[in-house]
Order: C-alpha cells, then sequence, then structure tokens
C-alpha cells in the first residue's frame, strides 16, 4: 500500500464534541431540539448539510443569506474551542502510526469535510507529516461521494487499489468503499461493518503489516 489517507474529527481527534456544543447553541437559538442522537446524522458530512439536516428537524424554511449567518456564527462557536487545542488532542496512538508510516515511507494524506483542518493540524503540531490536506474548501461534494479521498489520491500519486482509508463515519466508509480503495473503520464494528476492517482506535492497529 503506498497511500494512507485520514478523515480528521473522529479519526486523529476528537473534535466532535465540540462539534455538538456549537451546533446544539445554535439548534437552540433556532428553538429546535438537538440530541446527540440527532448529532449522528452530522457526521462525516459537510457543515451546509449539516445545518440543513437541523432546519429538517424543526421544519424550518431560511434564505441561503440567514443560512450563511447560522453557518458562520456555528463556525466562530466551534473555533473558540479549536484554538484552545494542542497535541494532547490527539487520539491514542494516532502520532506513532502516523510516524511509523512516515518513517516506512508510505505518503499520507488528510480526506476531510472539515474546513478547519488545516488550523487543526497546525495546532496539534502534525502538519509536517502531511504530504497532502483535502478538506472541505477544496471539494464539492460530501460523502459518501468519494471526491475528497481521490482528490486526496491524485495529490499524493497513488492510485485508489493502493490506498487505505481511515475513517469513524459510515458517509466515509462508503465513500471510500465507492472510490475503491481499502477502507478501515475507527469504531464500533456494528456501526461501521460496510468497513474492510473495524478497530476500536489505533493502538489495536498493527501499522507495519501494512507494508508486508
Amino acid at each position: 500500500m503506498k497511500g494512507f489517507i485520514f478523515d480528521l474529527d473522529g479519526v486523529i481527534v476528537d473534535t466532535a464534541g465540540y462539534h455538538f456544543q456549537a451546533w446544539k447553541k445554535l439548534a437552540e437559538e433556532l428553538g429546535v431540539s438537538f440530541t446527540l442522537e440527532d448529532n449522528e446524522r452530522l457526521k462525516g458530512v459537510s457543515r451546509a448539510r449539516s445545518l440543513e439536516i437541523i432546519l429538517e428537524l424543526g421544519n424550518i424554511r431560511a434564505s441561503e443569506a440567514e443560512k450563511k449567518v447560522w453557518m458562520q456564527q456555528k463556525n466562530e462557536d466551534y473555533l473558540e474551542y479549536v484554538n484552545r487545542m494542542d497535541r494532547q488532542e490527539l487520539l491514542p496512538g494516532v502520532l506513532s502510526a502516523l510516524q511509523i508510516l512516515k518513517d516506512r515511507g508510505g505518503k499520507i494524506a488528510l480526506g476531510s469535510a472539515s474546513k478547519n483542518a488545516r488550523l487543526i493540524l497546525e495546532k496539534t503540531g502534525i502538519m509536517p507529516l502531511f504530504d497532502a490536506v483535502v478538506d472541505g474548501n477544496d471539494v464539492s461534494r460530501a460523502k459518501p461521494d468519494p471526491e475528497v479521498f481521490v482528490l486526496a489520491a491524485a495529490q499524493i500519486g497513488a492510485e485508489a487499489p493502493d490506498c487505505v482509508v481511515f475513517e469513524d463515519s459510515v458517509a466515509g466508509i462508503r465513500a471510500a468503499n465507492v472510490a475503491g480503495m481499502t477502507s478501515i473503520g475507527i469504531g464500533d464494528a456494528g456501526t461501521l461493518h460496510e468497513a474492510r476492517r473495524v478497530y476500536p482506535g489505533f493502538t489495536e492497529i498493527d501499522i507495519p503489516a501494512f507494508f508486508e
């Protein structure tokens, strides 16, 4: 395998809680009840689609101008949390996995819907380990469309069958599968059953085995 593509939220860092708090604050201001169960529908999708889901929950119609303001408001609340991040925010085993992949000559890319991905990689000090970053600023179609992974593979010069994708969302796993890449689920095996393999976290993955 030549290419290793990582999702961000829930794979490298656990910012899901930050997203939930920011979306919940906005939802409550709009008079919409928003639970952790509702939040599961937002995982792996774009900011615009996430807002649409919240508006659907509240049966709210809005103009494009209103949506733009609300998305900006949510992002500002989320960035308050992000700006306090450091290397301690990395999930267990992630840094070791990245370093092993790098040392073995693997090409590493980020493939994330987050528009704040580069900021988070900088805050956690791991940007130098990535050969390419493709995020929400670079794509027009959200997962499960494979666009983000196809672009990431192209940027590191790897063919789809030679790429491994690490994902924690159903949408992301489906995107990797559609792209013809090896999908590795990070999280619950029941939820991510469409993945080629599923692990609770990186501490359970034998990273050197990818080079055998």
